[in-house]
């Protein structure tokens, strides 16, 4: 039976929920719910095991704070003994724009800090990850509260359909693979 970690990045407590930097949290319980997974509290993160199709998928929420996720993403990574390339990391990204996605199998950190983490920890940048374009309309130097503030009642249909989308991803990524999903997938608008 194969394996896969799932790995939203987020951060942890209320003040961070719905927001546009947790959105990797958001896509991580959509995708286990969907298969009646259940997070509890672990080490480094709350996590479900999901199993689909004879795949067992292990999903992690860092509890570490985003840019703090290499320690979780490594962690369960090695406890669990899954091939780096049976990884997918889904993650907020400011350079797409809101109405798409984009998942690659290795790729920089681009600037993001919870990314950059895990690439120091890991040595590299070779393993998948699952964009999700938040868009960047803030004013300059207004970054941080942009990637922190809640989803635009005009945006959460875009955001919900999108979601949705990422669940279809990570089980065809898991079923047809990184490169398949990727010509089906990257040119989508939402």
């Amino acid at each position: 039976m194969s394996k896969f970690l799932i790995v939203g990045l987020g951060n942890i407590g209320n003040e961070y929920a719905n927001t546009r930097h947790n959105i990797g949290f958001d896509v991580v319980h959509a995708f286990a719910m969907k298969h009646g997974g259940i997070f509890k509290e672990s080490r480094l993160a709350y996590t479900a095991e999901v199993k689909w199709k004879g795949k067992i998928f292990v999903c992690v929420c860092p509890t570490t704070y985003m840019n703090l996720s290499g320690r979780a993403f490594k962690y369960w990574l090695d406890k669990e003994k899954v091939p780096l390339e049976n990884t997918l990391t889904i993650v907020d990204d400011l350079a797409l724009p809101i109405e798409k996605l984009r998942i690659r199998s290795a790729g920089t950190h681009a600037g993001h800090n919870g990314l950059r983490d895990i690439q120091a920890i890991l040595g590299t940048d070779a393993y998948p990850k699952l964009r999700f374009g938040i868009g960047n309309q803030f004013p300059k130097g207004m970054q941080a509260d942009f990637v922190l503030s809640k989803w635009k009642p005009t945006e959460i249909e875009t955001i919900k359909a999108k979601i949705n989308a990422c669940v279809d991803i990570i089980e065809s990524f898991a079923s047809i693979g990184v490169e398949r999903t990727m010509s089906q997938y990257n040119q989508m608008s939402f």
